[in-house]
C-alpha cells in the first residue's frame, strides 16, 4: 500500500507541471480556436534562455528566470504582431501552419546556437526530499508542483475576478460581441499569446532544472497533448484535471509495468475515454461536418 501511495503521490505531483503545459495549449485555443504547435519550442527556448543567463552569464537563478520570462513575453508580442495578426480572419489551418513554421524556426535556431548536447540548468528550487514514513518524495517534484499549483490558482483567479481576465474570456467566447462592447480584441489576443509563452517557460524551466535540457526537450509538450484532448481543448479546468490523471497513470504504469509502457498506457486510456466523450471530459460539445 505504501508503494502504491508513493507512486500515486509522485504522479499527481508531476501532473501539476503537465497542467502548466496543457494550460499553455488551452489559452491559445480558447483565444483563437487554433492548436498552437509551437508550445513545445517556446517552452524549450525559455529553458535555454534561463540556462544561458544563469550559466553563461553567471546571473543568480531567480534573476535568470525573470530575464527569460521577459524575453519570451517580448517574443510573444513580436510573433503576434508580425506573424499572427496578419492572418486574422484567415482559415484556422493558415494560423495552425504558421505555428508549425514558428516551431521549426525556433527549433533550428536553438540547435544552431546550443547544438545537440544535453545541459544541466541550475536548480531553481530547493531539492531537499520529504519523507513520510516509508514514502519518499523528491524535493524537486514537490517544489515544481507547488509553483505550478500557485500559478494555476493565480490564473484561475485572474480569469474569474480581474477585468482583463473577464475581457479575455469574452474575447474567446464571442470576439464580435466583445468588440461591440468596447473590448480591444487585438490587445486581448496579444496578451493571450504572451501568457501562453510565459506559462510554457515556467514549465520548461521547472522541468529542465530537474531533468536536463536538450533539443528533444520540445517533444515533452506533444506528450501533454493527450491531457489537453482528454480534458477538452477549450477547458482550463479540464486541462488541470486531465493532467493530474495522466500524471497518475504514468506514475502507476512506470512503477508497476516499467520500461516504455508508462508512455503507452495514458494514450490507451485517453482513446478509451474519447470513444465515449469525443469532445473531452469538460470540453464544449460541438457538432461539425467532416
Amino acid at each position: 500500500m505504501s508503494e502504491f501511495i508513493e507512486y500515486s503521490l509522485l504522479g499527481l505531483l508531476s501532473g501539476g507541471v503537465i497542467a502548466l503545459i496543457a494550460l499553455s495549449f488551452v489559452l491559445i485555443y480558447k483565444g483563437t480556436g487554433v492548436v498552437n504547435f509551437a508550445v513545445g519550442e517556446i517552452m524549450m527556448l525559455g529553458a535555454y534562455l534561463y540556462y544561458a543567463a544563469a550559466v553563461t552569464f553567471g546571473l543568480p537563478p531567480w534573476l535568470a528566470f525573470a530575464l527569460s520570462l521577459v524575453i519570451i513575453a517580448v517574443l510573444g508580442v513580436v510573433l503576434e504582431r508580425t506573424v499572427l495578426r496578419p492572418l486574422s480572419g484567415q482559415p484556422a489551418v493558415a494560423v495552425l501552419m504558421a505555428t508549425i513554421g514558428i516551431a521549426s524556426i525556433i527549433h533550428g535556431a536553438v540547435e544552431a546556437m546550443w547544438g545537440g548536447d544535453t545541459y544541466s540548468p541550475p536548480a531553481l528550487l530547493p531539492r531537499t526530499p520529504v519523507t513520510m514514513g516509508e514514502i519518499l518524495i523528491p524535493g524537486a517534484v514537490l517544489g515544481n508542483f507547488s509553483v505550478a499549483a500557485l500559478l494555476i490558482a493565480g490564473f484561475l483567479a485572474f480569469f474569474r475576478y480581474s477585468k482583463t481576465g473577464i475581457a479575455l474570456r469574452a474575447t474567446a467566447s464571442d470576439p464580435v460581441t466583445a468588440a461591440t462592447l468596447g473590448i480591444n480584441i487585438n490587445y486581448s489576443l496579444r496578451l493571450t499569446w504572451v501568457l501562453s509563452g510565459l506559462v510554457g517557460t515556467v514549465a520548461g524551466v521547472l522541468i529542465a532544472s530537474s531533468a536536463g535540457l536538450s533539443p528533444l526537450f520540445a517533444t515533452a509538450a506533444l506528450s501533454v497533448f493527450a491531457a489537453v484532448i482528454l480534458g477538452g481543448l477549450d477547458s482550463i479546468l479540464g486541462a488541470i484535471v486531465a493532467s493530474l490523471f495522466i500524471g497518475w497513470i504514468e506514475a502507476i504504469g512506470a512503477g508497476y509495468l516499467g520500461g516504455k509502457t508508462s508512455e503507452v498506457v495514458p494514450y490507451i486510456v485517453v482513446l478509451a475515454i474519447l470513444v465515449v466523450k469525443p469532445y473531452g471530459i469538460f470540453g464544449t460539445r460541438t457538432i461539425e461536418r467532416l
